[in-house]
């Protein structure tokens, strides 16, 4: 290393004007020298132009080597006023040689230039402060290799009106590398930002990236000139080649170094890239009604997005032996070639695993990224198990605590992650969390819809379900089953004269007590009050029904001991075996309820088993069925209206039309005995249209009397809704009563709209084109979630009442009405509980953003004389 730096030669000019003697190291490619002070060197003479010379770095052809070469004249071409003089002649310009003596004008101000080598950096510098700088560099000379001055080639002199031609552009003083090729692949020019950038170029020649294909592209060029992108080492360029004729030569000039534009450029596409990916993974898991499908297809994107070779997520969890904090890998996404490590991360204690600092990092809400190297020694244990090089890790956060946490890793690169990586995960482990919440809150909303709130147990949705699934496993089989009906006994006179606090105790306790009796497999559900089913699957004898129901009855010998009473009760049972009198679910529940009554008759506290004479008709459904069907015609439906009211405001939004019976002789018939018979005997088509129609007409006529305009809100039932031409008939029906459609609102029930979802899809899609308001009405009964409705074209969500008749602060129900109304509005749809009856479930309703409501607390459902006093009475006054 010393011997090259001695090799180095060194420049040196020795000014004296009448300021003293200072000496100039050159080590600048090119300098001014004048008396202005803007000047690189500054000259104090009265014979000094304002800018007298221009002194340049000129490197010597065929070397790597370089001397300077001073110019008369300012850099404009104006030469001085006083002259220029070289060792006693005058001249324009000169390649100075070591020794020369230059005169600026007069002997006022002289230099003296100095091309030295064999000589250390020290004594360099401490050469700029000698007095006898000729003695000095004498005694620094090493004997072993005397003082040598720099031997300038002499065709350079001779050379120097091209080498002045090549300066009219500057190429010397220019900090972009310039470099010049004949077309034998010499390189003939350097300039000196060029020998500086790229030291072994012309060692290297046509192989060097630089110079690499230019001979070939030239011979195949259109036009003389292109700009190319070439990569050296690591660092990338934007090249311009010139060829140029009538030379021979090509040069090329590099414009610039745009090795931080590209890789700007590139982080800006794998930004592009994650943003994208994080965007198509949010709006999937939103629409993905499977949570895992929805988790697997998100890890894909994100890992092929950032270019890792992994993407998981890992939950924390309870170790199923030990208890303690554990670990497992639930989802997985590696690129083709990687190998899963699924079975290596099941239950692995931190602590035991060493991998505390994981946890307790993630958990404080810290990201973990490094190389491999950089980890622990246990750590790194798992990290090579799994041929990974480099981790990203961010925790996943439900409930204030780290559920788990997401990964990236690299298995072929030791890469080091970046901050916006880093964030991306963390947007992803966000968007994750949401679709993992809304899966709970999804799972609890089906829960409560198919379960019964008091006691725990599958209610009658649920009970059909499992009895039609059931079914056609026993026909397979050749096997039986049977369905019991049990009824408590008075159990009214308990809940009158112990209240229903205890009551409710007691068919909780009734229900832990029939579970416990009941055999594997077996399912008991409440039906409703204090009426519950059961199920018996793969019946092979009668006589094992018969001991089950012997048994219920025996255990109800035992009294309950409830708040200080002990209660003693019975119960009737009603029994259906599936045979060709109870083919289907529908039937052996109808039976089995026909033959829970004839138990009643019997007495009570007894069981009876379903026959084909107890299916004779009750006689007054037979009087009414026939009743309904000369109904219409005879002008006996009306209409009530129930007013619907903005929480906020207290207005009426509108009514909903509610149908009822005045019968001639039995008077007004409650609509839970009619509606299912006008279901049953087809008739619902033609009264539904009449229904629709009376709305619309009466509606109208509000509104022409210029009353505030409000929606009505119809009822459809599922045949109505199923009728090929309800789209027609709708349309036909406000054109004739000249309702716009956005004064009309249509309540469909939610097993209505999940029934066939493409149907339903269309229909509604078609309505809503026609201006008319869609509503699920008595939401949160059926079997669907949010996920599936929101592939629907809704405006309004209503609340089933039995979820604000059973609201109690803080109580699974408030929790579940809460969570109805979030992911109601976060799908845009508005919100009405139906069923408000008190303050407190006002003011509930109110603190959670519920729009809308409906119930007794406000009005109960009214004539068209009360309803017209009502919407008078808020007629805006002048």
């Amino acid at each position: 290393m010393l011997g090259n730096e001695r090799e180095k030669i060194r420049h040196l000019l020795v000014i004296k004007d009448l300021r003293g003697r200072r000496t100039v190291p050159l080590r600048e490619t090119t300098y001014s020298l004048g008396r202005h002070p803007a000047n690189t060197i500054i000259l104090a003479s009265r014979s000094v132009s304002m800018q007298h010379a221009i002194l340049l770095r000129v490197t010597v052809p065929e070397t790597d080597q370089y001397g300077f070469q001073i110019i008369d004249g300012n850099y404009k071409g104006k030469g001085s006023t006083n002259g220029l003089f070289i060792n006693g002649a005058k001249c324009f310009s000169h390649n100075l040689r070591n020794g020369d003596t230059i005169a600026f004008g007069s002997n006022q101000a002289q230099a003296k230039y100095y091309a030295i080598s064999n000589i250390s950096e020290q004594a360099f510098s401490e050469s700029f402060d000698v007095e006898d700088l000729s003695g000095f560099l004498s005694e620094q000379a090493s004997p072993a290799n005397p003082f040598q001055t720099l031997a300038i080639d002499p065709g350079f002199e001779a050379a120097s009106e091209s080498a002045l031609a090549r300066l009219a552009s500057f190429p010397e003083l220019i900090p972009n590398p310039i470099i010049e090729m004949d077309f034998e692949g010499i390189v003939t020019y350097l300039n000196p930002a060029a020998a500086l950038k790229f030291p072994n170029l012309r060692k290297v020649g046509t192989q060097h990236p630089i110079l690499a294909g230019l001979l070939n592209t030239v011979k195949n060029l259109e036009k003389n000139s292109f700009v190319r992108e070439v990569e050296v080492g690591t660092e990338v360029f934007e090249q311009s080649v010139l060829y140029l004729p009538e030379s021979d030569l090509i040069r090329t000039f590099i414009i610039r170094d745009i090795t931080e534009q590209k890789q700007a450029t590139a982080e800006l596409r794998q930004r592009d890239r994650l943003l994208q990916a994080v965007a198509e993974a949010a709006n999937y898991l939103l629409g993905e009604m499977n949570y895992e499908t929805g988790i697997d297809r998100a890890l894909a994107l994100l890992g092929e997005a950032a270019q890792a070779d992994r993407a998981y997520l890992f939950q924390n969890h309870l170790h199923p032996a030990t208890g303690e904090i554990a670990v497992s890998l639930r989802f997985e996404w590696t690129q083709s070639l990687i190998e899963s490590t699924h079975h290596h991360w099941q239950n692995q204690p931190y602590q035991a695993s060493g991998l505390a600092r994981w946890h307790a990092v993630l958990s404080s809400g810290q990201s973990i990224s490094g190389l491999t190297s950089e980890f622990s020694v246990a750590e790194q244990e798992f990290l090579i198990r799994d041929g990974i090089q480099s981790l990203l890790l961010v925790p996943l956060r439900l409930e204030n605590e780290c559920w788990g946490y997401l990964g990236l890793a690299d298995c072929n690169f030791e890469r080091h992650w970046s901050k916006h990586e880093e964030s991306t995960l963390l947007t992803m482990a966000a968007s994750i969390i949401g679709a993992r919440q809304r899966q709970q809150v999804e799972e609890k909303i089906r829960y409560q819809a198919l379960h019964d709130l008091l006691t725990g147990l599958p209610n009658r949705l649920l009970f059909s379900e499992l009895l039609s699934k059931t079914l056609p496993n026993a026909t397979r089989n050749g096997e039986s089953l049977a369905v019991i009906f049990l009824d408590l006994d008075r159990f009214k006179v308990i809940n009158d004269t112990l209240g229903h606090t205890l009551g409710d105790q007691l068919l909780k306790s009734l229900a832990q007590r029939l579970q416990d009796l009941l055999r594997g497999g077996d399912t008991i559900a409440r039906w409703g009050g204090d009426e519950f089913t059961i199920l018996l699957p793969r019946v092979l004898d009668i006589e094992e029904v018969t001991q089950v129901a012997y048994r219920i009855l025996q255990t109800l010998e035992d009294p309950f001991h409830l708040q200080g009473h002990e209660l003693y009760v019975t119960a009737s049972l009603g029994i259906a075996l599936l045979d060709n009198n109870s083919p289907d679910a529908e039937t052996l529940i109808q039976h089995a309820d026909a033959a829970l009554y004839y138990a009643k008759d019997k007495g009570r506290n007894n069981y009876q088993f379903y026959s084909v004479s107890l299916s004779a008709k009750n006689p007054e459904l037979l009087t009414l069925e026939k009743s309904l069907r000369y109904a219409l015609e005879r002008k006996e439906f009306a209409l009530f209206y129930q007013p619907r009211i903005n929480i906020a405001t207290g207005e009426i939004t509108g009514m909903e039309a509610l149908l009822r019976w005045q019968h001639p002789e039995m008077g007004l018939v409650a609509p839970s005995v009619f509606i299912p018979l006008v279901e049953e005997s087809g008739l619902i088509i033609s009264i539904g249209e009449w229904v629709l129609r009376t709305a619309c007409i009466q509606n109208k006529i509000w509104q022409d009397a210029g009353l505030p305009p409000i929606t009505i809100a119809v009822n459809l039932s599922l045949k109505q809704f199923r009728q090929p031409k309800l789209v027609e008939i709708i349309a036909t029906v406000l054109e004739q009563t000249g309702l716009e459609p956005r004064f009309l609102e249509l309540e469909i029930m939610e097993t209505t709209a999940i029934e066939d979802l493409n149907f339903t899809r269309t229909v509604l899609e078609n309505l809503k084109q026609m201006g008319v308001y869609i509503s699920i009405d008595d939401f949160g009964t059926g079997h669907s979630s949010l996920s599936r409705l929101q592939l629907l074209p809704l405006h309004n969500l209503k609340i089933d009442q039995s979820f604000v008749k059973d609201f109690k602060p803080d109580s699974k129900v408030a929790h579940i009405i809460q969570a109805i109304v979030t992911l109601g509005h976060s799908l845009g749809l508005k919100l009405t509980a139906e069923g408000v009856e008190t303050e407190e479930q006002l003011e509930f309703l109110k603190s959670i953003k519920c729009e809308e409501v409906q119930g007794y607390l406000f009005y109960r459902p009214l004539s068209v004389l009360k309803a017209t006093e009502i919407l008078e009475s808020k007629r805006p006054t002048l």
